[in-house]
């Protein structure tokens, strides 16, 4: 029996899982930052709700991204996480909110921006925009990238010029993975897995309780069953089977639990946001989350492998990279698979929907599905069998 489909590996959000409930966590938790008192406190009302019902989340949402535009920019740019979008947004703000201060505190709060952003930072800023009302503008955003054809992780860095731009200072602490994207990066988490997994999950108790998390309530992009038919057809076929998300490995595994498809996969090979933190930090080797293949390469040559080989500015290409298949919904996901010499197939149910097959056909996507559903018969197509 010959193979001419040996590996398949699965992004997870906009694949098997839907993103939205992330994106809902991602504009609560950039309007958290922005108006609740343990952040910049520009609601100032010291109660912060964190109950919404789902109309006013949609409205949330609708505001801080401008109508999911700010979204769509960003993943077309090939970024891919939410916590790199969370802190991008957040920080656009930022810095606009410091350049409306009446001088001398504008000067001073352009100081304060050439070095870490950390709590301190916030709660000096705070004080000051009690004592000066300012205005946050979301429209922003997308005006201040309109000028720049940066990708991937110099989106973060372009936040340095922003604060050139408008505070007329050289400054570099906008960064991937700083001290203010953690603070960002926790706030979500709280949104997303809830008080009760918080402490356990990063070693971080909530800053703003309350939070019931979204996590036991993922949608799925396709019937529970079908997918777990496809993984025991997979198996059954003798093709490997890798998961390469974004995703923490708690808000992998435990849908993946209840969906009872983890029972399906081998755990070895599934690779997850904190494996990347873990990398990251190990080798010093930052940043390895998407559009890096690192994820990709982790969840093919699983954890048990020489780690540190996978985490190269410039990765070899994959053995067998023809018989190896990425499934993805996003330009980032398409982009790793080019940088391993891997075929791509592209999934038309993640945030862009039926519009990202434009975007997939540009880049040359070797195939293009409706759903993940679909792949069972594509599978079959690439297999020989004789």
């Amino acid at each position: 029996m010959t193979f001419m489909l040996k590996t398949i590996l699965f992004d997870v959000d906009g694949v098997f899982l839907s993103e939205e409930r992330y994106f809902d966590a991602s504009a609560l938790t950039v309007r958290e930052l922005l108006l609740s008192n343990h952040y910049l406190g520009l609601g100032r009302d010291a109660s912060f709700r964190t109950t919404y019902s789902d109309q006013e989340i949609a409205e949330i949402r609708k505001n801080v991204f401008r109508n999911d535009r700010v979204l769509n920019f960003l993943k077309s740019r090939g970024m891919n996480a939410n916590w790199d979008m969370i802190y991008i947004t957040f920080s656009v703000q930022l810095i606009h909110l410091a350049a409306q201060l009446p001088e001398p505190l504008k000067a001073q709060a352009a100081a304060l921006l050439q070095k870490p952003i950390d709590r301190g930072t916030l709660d000096q800023l705070r004080e000051w925009f009690h004592s000066h009302p300012v205005t946050i503008d979301f429209d922003m955003m997308l005006k201040d990238y309109s000028g720049t054809k940066a990708t991937r992780q110099d989106l973060i860095l372009f936040l340095n010029d922003l604060a050139g731009h408008y505070l007329g200072v050289q400054t570099a602490p906008f960064k991937p993975k700083s001290k203010l994207w953690h603070i960002g990066e926790h706030a979500s988490q709280e949104w997303y897995i809830g008080d009760d997994n918080v402490l356990p999950a990063t070693g971080i108790p909530s800053v703003q309780t309350g939070k019931k998390g979204f996590m036991n309530e993922e949608v799925t992009l396709a019937d529970p069953d079908t997918i777990r038919a496809m993984f025991r057809m997979l198996r059954e076929k003798g093709v490997q089977i890798g998961i390469a998300t974004g995703r923490p490995h708690l808000e992998t595994y435990r849908p993946f639990g209840y969906l009872h498809w983890l029972e399906l996969l081998d755990e070895n090979h599934m690779a997850t946001a904190d494996d990347v933190l873990t990398a990251e930090k190990k080798f010093d080797a930052a940043p390895l989350a998407k559009p890096h293949p690192f994820t990709y390469l982790l969840s093919y040559y699983g954890k048990d492998s020489d780690v540190r080989k996978l985490t190269s500015r410039k990765p070899e290409p994959l053995p067998d990279g023809e018989e190896t298949l990425i499934v993805g919904d996003s330009l980032a996901d398409l982009l790793c698979a080019r940088q391993i010499g891997c075929r791509f197939a592209g999934v038309l149910t993640g945030l862009s929907s039926k519009k990202a097959r434009a975007e997939l056909e540009a880049h040359h996507a070797d195939f293009i599905l409706d759903s993940v559903a679909d792949i069972p018969e594509l599978a079959k197509k690439l297999i020989l069998e004789s």
